[in-house]
């Protein structure tokens, strides 16, 4: 019997042992990342006072990826020489310093080559865009890569595989790579059928229970296609019906996407190229190039791309300088309104400076928790003059800023922390006053299906609703 309790104590005092082991290598991981102190402070304070709970919130959501790398550096800068477009003078062009500013910061922390030999297309209603990427598709010649957050098999999932599938067997080198935990839903014979067929699939980050920890909460949030090296998509469209139909019987679903042709396109390339390497995926080096075709109206643009392994958030950084120049308007179009503290303050002192800010969001989102963490943020930015509009006919998953009279920047990047900090995301930033006229004119047309915020009402909102949003709040950065 004494032998019995001796063990027992040893035993406790060895799993305590180990616990306080874990907790300070924690603790000691969060003091090493020099991570904003606010943020280090609540998860020092977790792993300390939340048993167990601590340490496996910390182990899923907590760690940083910074320093890591999807491609070493000698083959990016290989790639990067390979697929470089030809240098572009920017005192040559018409932009503002503030322009010509924000092109250099791109450059600097997302390797975002500015290019104007360009033309674009614009989709805000996803059967229009999905008709004319089946066009592209079925005529494609050469190759399709193709690379979404989400990839399911339903209708439309099975009508784009089907194509993928048919120019596979005509052929055609065809790359499909789709987020493992986005099309999670998607089961594993639909992908299996295109592997069959010839289709290269691959899931980025698949999350497997040895890796679980690792992966679950960095998830590539882009939607990009290549087809032919001459034609690009990029935007906030994935690929399931609701894109298509709407989430529900009456509700639409709005959203904005692109169709590229020009130098971008090689931009749009070198960025899924990196990505398919992730996963030890052999990387090609030799892609083909095409003599560049020449529009008369071309275009100002430059894709920017960022993640958890970067040394910087690059798009939080490009949207933070592009706000900061605003002199005239700042329109903004998201799903989830979230922003880090440097923008909320950057978004307040240009309206407090009587910039005409105004921000617009779905009045009833897709996600419960992340409407009432949105909604929180609504009070601050009415308080400080801001214009707040509720979309009304359904989702609104558009995702878009425009600034003054010549910037605009649309993608897969919501306008939260998760967005900016954990996903890997990818935006187009547009120079041209037509493109910047052409997205005005849809915003103010959605305005037409809002309503607008007014700081009278929204105050008076019940007091279970605000405390719910207070509570969600807390939860931002992982949410």
């Amino acid at each position: 019997m004494m032998m019995t309790e001796i063990t027992d104590r040893w035993l406790y005092y060895l799993l305590v042992g180990i616990y306080f082991m874990m907790v300070v290598g924690c603790v000691a991981s969060v003091l090493k990342e020099n991570r904003n102190p606010v943020r280090s402070i609540a998860w020092v304070i977790a792993l300390t006072f939340l048993p167990a709970g601590g340490i496996v919130a910390y182990l899923f959501f907590g760690r940083s990826l910074r320093g890591e790398h999807i491609i070493s550096r000698y083959n990016k800068r290989r790639l990067m020489t390979h697929m470089a477009p030809g240098h572009v003078d920017l005192d040559s062009q018409q932009l503002s310093r503030s322009e010509r500013n924000l092109i250099k910061l791109a450059k600097n922390v997302s390797t975002s080559f500015f290019t104007v030999n360009n033309e674009l297309e614009i989709f805000t209603i996803g059967r229009d865009k999905f008709e004319a990427l089946k066009r592209d598709m079925r005529a494609a010649r050469e190759s399709i890569y193709l690379q979404y957050y989400i990839f399911l098999d339903d209708r439309l999932g099975q009508e784009i595989a089907d194509i993928l599938i048919d120019k596979a067997h005509e052929g055609l080198d065809v790359k499909v790579l789709y987020d493992h935990v986005g099309s999670f839903s998607a089961r594993n014979r639909f992908f299996r059928a295109m592997a069959t067929a010839g289709v290269q699939v691959h899931p980025f980050f698949k999350v497997t229970f040895p890796q679980l920890a690792n992966r679950v909460n960095w998830r590539n949030h882009r939607k990009i296609v290549i087809i032919d090296s001459s034609i690009g998509y990029i935007g906030g469209m994935n690929i399931a019906d609701r894109y298509e139909q709407g989430s529900s019987p009456g509700q639409v679903w709005r959203d904005t996407h692109f169709r590229v042709r020009g130098d971008i396109v090689e931009s749009l390339t070198y960025s899924f190229v990196v990505d398919w390497n992730f996963g030890n995926q052999p990387l090609q080096m030799e892609l083909p190039r095409k003599s560049p075709v020449p529009f008369h109206n071309s275009t100002g643009m430059q894709l920017v791309t960022s993640g958890p392994m970067g040394e910087w958030d690059n798009i939080s950084l490009c949207f933070l300088k592009a706000i900061s120049s605003a002199t005239k308007c700042i329109y903004i179009q998201t799903p989830y309104f979230l922003p880090t503290d440097a923008l909320q303050h950057a978004l307040e002192a240009a309206s407090l400076s009587k910039i005409d800010v105004r921000i617009m969001i779905p009045r009833k989102s897709d996600s419960r928790l992340l409407q009432f963490a949105s909604f929180s943020y609504v009070t601050k930015c009415l308080r400080a003059g801001m214009k707040v509009y509720l979309y009304n006919p359904g989702m609104l998953h558009a995702k878009g800023m425009i600034i003054d009279d010549n910037l605009v920047t649309a993608g897969s990047t919501n306008f939260d922390f998760r967005s900016f900090e954990n996903n890997f995301e990818s935006n187009l930033f547009i120079y041209d006053k037509e493109v910047n006229r052409k997205m005005r004119d849809i915003f103010f047309s959605d305005m037409r299906s809002c309503s607008k915020v007014t700081y009278s009402a929204w105050i008076k909102r019940p007091l279970p609703q605000r405390f719910m949003e207070s509570t969600i709040r807390l939860f931002s950065p992982i949410l």
